[in-house]
């Protein structure tokens, strides 16, 4: 048999190291080019571009 606790982890201890589990919301920035928002240093997914150049072609509907 494999190790096993000694006592009871309590309820305070156990939220305590759950404390830096939580997930966190994207970091949005505004598009230079289109301005609607995305998330930071990736490539805009409305009009296509990065770092003001066209990476993507965006199909419009």
């Amino acid at each position: 048999m494999g190790p096993l606790p000694k006592r009871k982890v309590s309820r305070s201890r156990r939220n305590r190291r759950r404390a830096h589990d939580a997930l966190s919301l994207r970091h949005l920035v505004r598009c230079d080019n289109c301005n609607e928002y995305k998330p930071a240093h990736h490539v805009c997914p409305h009009c296509g571009t990065y770092n003001g150049h066209e990476v993507i072609e965006i199909e419009e509907e």
